[in-house]
């Protein structure tokens, strides 16, 4: 089982925890994972980890599609590559939503499984230095034509020589974009994972999405990484509820009523009540309540929180799932040799 650190994104000062990514990658952690919502961006902080570091992968969890062009995107990422040293860069990308998409970025919210599909071939396209790139796409076309357009568009090809194998994952979880990115990314951040349950929920899609591929493409040539809380605590109970207020956040108030990603997950996931009551109550302004209706049980099934021996017999749920790896939220370095130590990683030999 491969490991990650989450680092996320900033709160209102830039901390970037550098000795926490040094020790992950001592202990043999595959990768660091950066976020970004309407702060700190996903991309900059890879860019110094880069240099502080030697072998872990650098990997964003996720870059919002709408704050780079496909081409800004794919030149941002090939040049922290390539000061890394090559091979080491993890494209994670995903739509967000609209509010921040039309509030934050001033772009159109428009189709978004298609925006992701012209994304991706896009950024395909200039890794690979063919040609110069040309795109007819239902979203996004090179050069572009449209509205106020000058019709001077060239097409280009890449000053730089990129590393033409950076891979691209995708964080989905509707079925549809689920089966799209079967079809055409190098991995995956789902949306809605609940180990233990072998994936039943999302494999449909997923098979779906590999017949189109064509290839023989299967769930092998697809890395699938998770995200798990790791607390190690006596206090259950009181973990769990430190966990509330940011969950009600997102079922809450990280979206409209009637567009919520993170609702609509735990909807999925098979709380539908408790997620319209987290939801009336947030946009009532009713945040602590909000706050307590979230269900310990929604929170649990997806971290790993308690004693050592609790976890490590929880651990087992994410063991036996068809996953590639997880991306552990974690602050203290216990924890972090704890996962080590259950996922029989190999540390690093200074």
């Amino acid at each position: 089982m491969k490991l990650g650190i989450s680092i996320g994104y900033s709160g209102p000062q830039m901390n970037l925890p550098v000795e926490k990514v040094q020790l992950a990658e001592r202990l043999g952690y595959d990768s660091v994972w950066t976020a970004e919502a309407y702060g700190s961006d996903a991309v900059t902080p890879l860019a110094y980890l880069a240099a502080v570091t030697d072998r872990i992968r650098l990997g964003t969890g996720i870059m919002q599609l709408a704050a780079r062009t496909a081409a800004n995107c794919a030149m941002s990422v090939a040049t922290v590559d390539a000061m890394a040293g090559g091979n080491r860069f993890i494209a994670g990308i995903g739509v967000s939503g609209p509010q921040i998409v039309e509030g934050w970025y001033g772009e159109p919210w428009g189709k978004p499984y298609y925006r992701i599909r012209d994304y991706v071939q896009i950024m395909r396209k200039i890794f690979e230095r063919e040609r110069p790139v040309m795109h007819e796409g239902r979203e996004i076309s090179l050069p572009y034509g449209g509205e106020g357009s000058s019709g001077l568009g060239k097409p280009l090809r890449s000053i730089l020589h990129m590393n033409k194998n950076i891979p691209i994952w995708l964080g989905t979880g509707t079925p549809a974009n689920t089966r799209l990115t079967a079809e055409i990314a190098d991995g995956w951040l789902p949306l809605g994972y609940v180990p233990g349950k072998k994936l039943d929920h999302f494999m449909p899609w997923l098979e779906e999405g590999f017949r189109r591929a064509g290839g023989g493409k299967s769930l092998k040539d697809l890395e699938i990484q998770v995200g798990a809380t790791v607390r190690i605590t006596d206090d259950v109970q009181g973990a769990l509820d430190a966990m509330k207020p940011g969950t009600a956040l997102y079922i809450g108030g990280m979206g409209h009523r009637t567009k919520n990603f993170h609702n609509d997950n735990m909807v999925r996931r098979g709380y539908a009540d408790a997620a319209a009551r987290i939801q009336e109550l947030f946009l009532a302004g009713r945040k602590e309540e909000a706050t307590a209706a979230v269900p310990d049980e929604f929170l649990d099934e997806t971290a790993l929180i308690g004693p050592v021996e609790r976890i490590r017999e929880r651990y087992k749920l994410w063991a036996d799932d068809p996953i590639t790896g997880i991306t552990v939220n974690a602050t203290r370095q216990e924890e972090m040799e704890l996962m080590a130590e259950l996922a029989e990683v190999e540390p690093v030999k200074v």
